[in-house]
């Protein structure tokens, strides 16, 4: 965490040019001020863990390949997310025939509502958790990103256009059929907070879960689509 600050504190180009003359210290020190971002935003896109290290492995080793061939006029953190996105995409591709799941992990969510509720809820989260999974999976590669980059990742417009590596317009359009997919898939109803959901309450503790995070968000944001 304080080698993390430490790193953000140093002028991103000094980093890059060290990076450039060959410093694979400075470029660790760059990558790793977006390494946690930036392997949420995989598992977000490839859905399982094992395939999400093996993306960042490849996607750093790219980055570092390229690194000479980065330039200024995107800022690092665009550069690579792009490359993660690409070969995200890539490794979707390379296994078109397994099922595709977008990664939650374990931990219980901790629904704000009444004991006597408990039950109820906890079950029509599952259920959504698991409508909303199918859902992410069932889009393209492109809309995926839109997504994710968008809706999850909280990226502006122009930067998630960037890392998506195309206009603004462009960008637009898919994620507004990317919303437009996952409300028609998991219905109206479900994306609605429950009757007893109380909204000065948080919905999840601190150490949620990803996959019920998602739902919160993609259900605020479809609730307007």
């Amino acid at each position: 965490m304080l080698g993390a600050l430490a790193a953000a504190q140093k002028p991103e180009c000094e980093l890059v040019g060290a990076a450039q003359a060959g410093n694979l210290a400075a470029f660790e020190e760059l990558a790793g001020v977006h390494a946690d971002h930036l392997y949420s935003v995989v598992l977000r896109l490839v859905g399982d863990h094992g395939d999400a290290e093996d993306v960042m492995q490849e996607a750093l080793l790219r980055a570092w390949r390229g690194i000479g061939r980065f330039r200024a006029d995107a800022s690092f953190f665009t550069w690579l997310y792009r490359i993660a996105v690409n070969e995200s995409n890539r490794a979707l591709e390379r296994r078109l025939r397994r099922p595709v799941t977008v990664g939650t992990d374990e931990e219980p969510v901790q629904v704000a509502a009444p004991a006597q509720h408990e039950p109820v809820i906890r079950a029509e989260h599952r259920a959504l958790r698991e409508a909303l999974k199918l859902a992410i999976a069932n889009l393209g590669s492109p809309y995926r990103t839109a997504l994710v980059l968008r809706d999850l990742e909280g990226l502006s417009t122009r930067e998630a256009a960037k890392i998506s590596g195309v206009g603004e317009a462009a960008f637009k359009s898919r994620l507004h059929h990317a919303r437009l997919k996952v409300r028609a898939s998991l219905g109206d109803a479900a994306l609605t907070a429950p009757p007893d959901f109380d909204q000065r309450q948080p919905l999840i503790s601190a150490k949620r879960s990803t996959m019920a995070y998602d739902l919160q968000v993609i259900a605020r944001k479809h609730m307007a689509v």
